[in-house]
């Protein structure tokens, strides 16, 4: 191992050395695939930290060997100011995202593990209290959240559970608008009545200020937890989460946060349009598989705004959540780091969650992360805080620079058109110098890529993302540059149900975008037939457009929204139970769990269900010793591979109920661990490459099929969610709002 460590020390020191050796042409070619060979060497043993060194090393010294040539040799004369302008906003694009790798590089260079402490007394437990901050979620979301926290494993006199009700606040049931007013006031009782009939605290506020932090600020002033939780609405804990978690708190004083990942039942949007969510690791999975890990390291991971426990003496040295971003969460740790306090992250998902189901709600979220972000970078200015160490310094400011990616993805999707187009040179170079510094610069990149992130994004999925962010972002970017503290707070949208494929209504610039690659894709190829000698420059130009004509193709996909009428998410289990009715009993498996129904199959005799028949039973799991009943009614069956699968829905939803579904979905953590390492598998660059390239082919000619109309598909009827009941003197809500004052509503979306 000293030998190992010598010869990484060794290693860097030449690499620093070859940084500024001045060289031939031949000598760089030399150095360059010597190089990559090293690094595809060192890439064999992933787990060998000094080989992860190595790894870094040679990689860094292609990125600066290309960057000095970069700005040496290829800039256009100022002389020439056609020229050198866009070529000189191209170049600070390409030193952003070398900045931005070498940022990557520090954060990722030693990823922590954690060991979860072991618990020696219960009675050293602390208290705790659970906020679910809500503003416009329905109560079934809410009472599916309610009912995992309350099943979550800790003693019951050290925990209280608060449901934060953001839109039944007094400032909105006096809203001059009479409707709003209703509305809120509807909210208001109905969610109470859910609160008491579900054993938890209900908390409003008299005016909605500074969003989810005021709202969370507020219930602070009331509670006295030692310890903070937070889900969002739609974010349900599995039972072991504080087991998980609050130990840590235990064996560091000086801890404030404790943060997990969040797992999603449902498919973004890219996922869902392209179909690709069964088997494609999720965009979230690189952040916080990866990214979150490697902060860790350097005691910079930070609060995500759900899913995390918060030491209320921490918060109150910095007067609670902080509210002068639209992203409360990243602000707030960085305030309290910058206080001496430390945080810990816990690469285990124990919450289960919603994305945003439409291309236009996704977009609204990540404008919002994006503004939140900037305002930090601008406002709050991570590089210069006091408080901070170094390493947290970078990490705070990396994480906000990368939020400046669509002004760099934009520019290198339009770059190509200026020759292409007007033959403007703005990246001066020949075939063989593109070759021995940028081609292998850029294959040593996606090289890295694959070996930090290849199990959690495929290639060339995250410049798809980027680019369909990009698009929308950019106005974002200038908005928040413009106006630091102009950007509000706003509520995505969960739980849209589509009953038809459409286009979205913000596609229209990626069509456009489409048409234009495809016009500079077709003059360039003229160009290159017609004119007597191409250039080595036309060569390159139209290939780097045919590679973002391909990523443009694929995003037209993205935009062309796919229905999906499933409203409630499944999530997959493995759950033994009994099916009873009357005095007949069948043993049956749980396959499948949501908030609306199961999915079963019967293990011995399969009882005689006619498919379109009212047949009803109860079911039967067994939880801590105690068995857990609910009713249930036939929505499906279907015989296949020999096996049956049964579709049943509940046929009332109490609290009980919803216990119930909490121990079924819920109980083990190891369904969502499974989930995600199942997707988890690397694909290699030439797979990866075709597979996207076919993609493109296909996805533009649905988008255009859906554009011109061919989209549309028949009706489907399904029968409704059964209402949330709950005891009708809890419920009372006077006039016409609810004539069912024993009803909370019932949903409006399939199972």
């Amino acid at each position: 191992m000293n030998l190992a460590w010598v010869s990484a020390v060794i290693a860097g020191v030449l690499g620093i050395f070859l940084l500024w050796l001045p060289m031939s042409l031949q000598a760089q070619l030399v150095l360059s695939f010597a190089s990559l060979g090293v690094m595809f060497f060192a890439m064999s043993r992933p787990d060998n930290k000094v080989f992860r060194l190595v790894t870094f090393t040679f990689c860094a010294i292609l990125a600066v060997r290309y960057g000095f040539w970069r700005t040496t040799e290829t800039l256009p004369s100022i002389s020439e100011p056609a020229n050198f302008i866009p070529g000189f906003i191209l170049y600070v694009a390409e030193m952003y995202c070398l900045l931005m790798l070498g940022i990557s590089f520090f954060m990722l260079a030693d990823p922590l593990k954690r060991k979860t402490p072991q618990l020696k007394k219960i009675e050293d437990l602390p208290t705790v209290d659970v906020f679910v901050p809500t503003y416009n979620e329905d109560p079934e979301l809410l009472a599916g959240t309610l009912a995992a926290a309350k099943s979550m494993v800790y003693p019951k006199d050290k925990i209280k559970i608060w449901l934060l009700d953001d839109g039944g606040s007094e400032q909105k049931r006096a809203d001059k608008d009479p409707q709003k007013a209703i509305a809120a006031t509807r909210r208001h009782e109905q969610l109470k009545a859910l609160c008491e009939a579900m054993g938890v605290n209900y908390l409003t506020r008299k005016r909605n200020e500074h969003a989810k932090a005021g709202n969370m600020n507020e219930a602070l002033k009331v509670t006295d937890g030692d310890l903070v939780v937070v889900f969002d609405a739609d974010h349900a804990p599995v039972r072991t989460f504080l087991r998980e978690t609050v130990t840590y708190f235990l064996d560091d004083p000086k801890l404030f946060l404790a943060q997990t990942p969040h797992f999603f039942l449902n498919p973004d949007p890219l996922e869902k349009n392209l179909q690709t969510f069964k088997n494609m690791p999720s965009e979230n999975e690189m952040f916080y598989s990866v990214v979150q890990t490697g902060l860790d390291k350097w005691d910079a991971s930070f609060f995500c705004g759900s899913g995390a426990v918060l030491r209320r003496e921490a918060l109150d040295t910095t007067g609670g959540f902080a509210g002068q971003s639209i992203t409360e969460d990243c602000e707030t740790a960085l305030a309290l780091h910058s206080n001496g306090w430390h945080s810990v992250y816990i690469n285990k998902p124990l919450i289960a969650g919603l994305q945003p189901e439409t291309f236009d709600a996704f977009i609204g979220q990540r404008a919002r992360w994006c503004q939140g972000m900037l305002q930090i970078l601008i406002l709050n200015r991570p590089f210069l805080a006091k408080g901070l160490k170094m390493s947290q310094r970078i990490c705070y400011a990396g994480i906000n620079l990368f939020w400046l990616f669509p002004i760099s993805r934009l520019i290198f999707m339009f770059a190509p058109l200026l020759y292409i187009f007007f033959s403007l040179e703005i990246y001066q170079a020949n075939i063989q110098e593109f070759c021995a510094y940028a081609l292998t610069y850029l294959i040593a990149s996606f090289g890295m890529q694959s070996y930090l992130h290849g199990k959690v994004r495929w290639p060339w999925i995250s410049e798809l993302y980027e680019y369909v962010q990009s698009v929308m972002l950019f106005g974002s970017i200038l908005s928040v540059i413009r106006s630091p503290r102009k950007p509000t707070f706003n509520v995505t949208a969960k739980g849209i149900t589509l009953d038809n494929n459409f286009i979205s209504p913000l596609a229209r610039p990626y069509f456009a975008i489409f048409f234009l690659l495809t016009g500079a894709a077709l003059y360039s190829f003229w160009r290159l037939l017609t004119e007597p000698v191409a250039s080595d420059l036309l060569l390159m130009v139209a290939g780097w457009n045919a590679i973002n004509l391909s990523i443009a193709a694929l995003a037209l996909g993205v935009v062309a929204e796919r229905r999906e009428l499933r409203r409630n998410q499944r999530l997959p289990v493995q759950r033994h139970g009994l099916m009873r009715q009357g005095e007949k009993t069948w043993s049956i498996l749980i396959k499948d769990a949501s908030s609306g129904g199961i999915g079963v199959q019967f293990l011995d005799e399969v009882p005689e269900i006619e498919h379109d028949s009212n047949w009803q039973g109860e079911v039967e799991v067994r939880r801590a010793g105690k068995q857990v009943k609910f009713p249930v009614i036939i929505r499906s069956g279907s015989v296949v591979d020999g096996e049956n699968h049964y579709g049943f829905a509940y046929t009332v939803r109490t609290p009980e109920v919803f216990m119930a579904i909490a121990e079924v979905m819920y109980s083990d953590q190891e369904i969502l661990q499974e989930r995600i390492n199942r997707r988890q598998v690397r694909q290699n660059i030439l797979t990866g490459s075709w597979v996207f390239a076919q993609r493109s082919v296909t996805e533009t000619i649905r988008a255009f099929a859906y554009l011109v109309g061919l989209g549309k598909t028949a009706p489907v009827e399904s029968a409704e969610d059964a209402p949330i009941t709950v005891k009708e003197n809890n419920a009372q809500i006077p006039g016409k709002v609810m004539p069912m004052p024993h009803v909370m509503g019932a949903s409006r979306v399939a199972a």
